[in-house]
């Protein structure tokens, strides 16, 4: 053996039992770092002091997780899981426990992992028949892209409403929830007059497939599109027989126009 495969490599600090707390989670070792992350003197503001460094091991972090004086305070916990180092079978059971509007704000957070989120935004949805109405109206109001999605089949109008205007809702998912059995008629309604998705092409075309569609607004969208557009949409249409007859009465009606303008005069006039 060379001289130096014989040096032994330096002991790691001994952690003594009288050592301020405050000290041992600056340490630069992880042996010290998992002394601290379990020792029992932890209070809320030591523990989140201790998560404030992004460069904590997993290890750390999973006996932290561990240490019941730590983890009964809510801060902790919510500081746990934005860590970006808190491994996934850490996060995913403690986001669970989390309250509603905790997993609301969880999931608003930028840097957060996707598979994270999509846990904290099911966790809500999964609560959402036991949540109270002001609280899903807040939630309507305020909540990340799916919560705001499912709250647009909530039986109550107003609700319906205020998800409509979330910020964080696409016109994917205002696809989706036309396009659901159990759409409330409700949503089809304001939809029809929101002033940010009734001129949508894709909302238009999915207005036209769901039954709850006024008469009047189904032939307002039918003659802003293209015959064959609509022709395609209604052989698919959940709209009442009498409605799709006389929209497809009038298609045939049409000649050819610019969209959206005035019909041709009948023959001989």
């Amino acid at each position: 053996m060379t001289p130096d495969s014989k040096k032994q490599h330096p002991a790691a600090p001994a952690v003594r039992s009288g050592e301020p707390l405050e000290d041992l989670i600056q340490s630069p070792s992880l042996d010290v770092l998992l002394a601290a992350a379990a020792d029992l003197r932890m209070t809320e503001d030591l523990a989140l002091t201790f998560l404030s460094r992004r460069d904590l091991p997993e290890r750390v972090l999973d006996v932290l997780s561990k240490n019941p004086t730590a983890m009964k305070h809510r801060k902790v916990i919510n500081a746990l899981l934005r860590h970006p180092r808190t491994p996934r079978h850490v996060s995913l059971p403690v986001a669970r426990r989390l309250y509603t509007f905790e997993l609301m704000d969880l999931a608003l957070t930028p840097t957060l992992a996707a598979d994270l989120k999509m846990v904290s935004e099911e966790a809500i949805i999964g609560r959402m028949e036991s949540i109270s109405a002001g609280e899903r109206m807040t939630l309507a109001r305020r909540a990340s892209t799916q919560v705001a999605a499912a709250l647009l089949l909530d039986p109550e109008q107003r609700i319906v409403e205020a998800a409509l205007d979330n910020p964080y809702l696409t016109e994917s998912w205002v696809v989706k929830a036309l396009m659901r059995d159990e759409t409330p008629a409700h949503l089809a309604l304001l939809t029809c007059t929101h002033p940010k998705w009734s001129v949508r092409h894709e909302i238009r075309l999915t207005l036209l497939r769901n039954a709850h569609t006024p008469l009047a607004r189904a032939i307002a969208i039918a003659d802003s599109l293209p015959v064959g557009s609509v022709k395609e949409v209604l052989a698919l249409s959940r709209l009442p027989q009498n409605v799709r007859t006389y929209l497809e009465q009038t298609l045939e009606r049409r000649k050819v126009r610019p969209v959206g303008g005035p019909a041709s005069p009948p023959a001989g006039k």
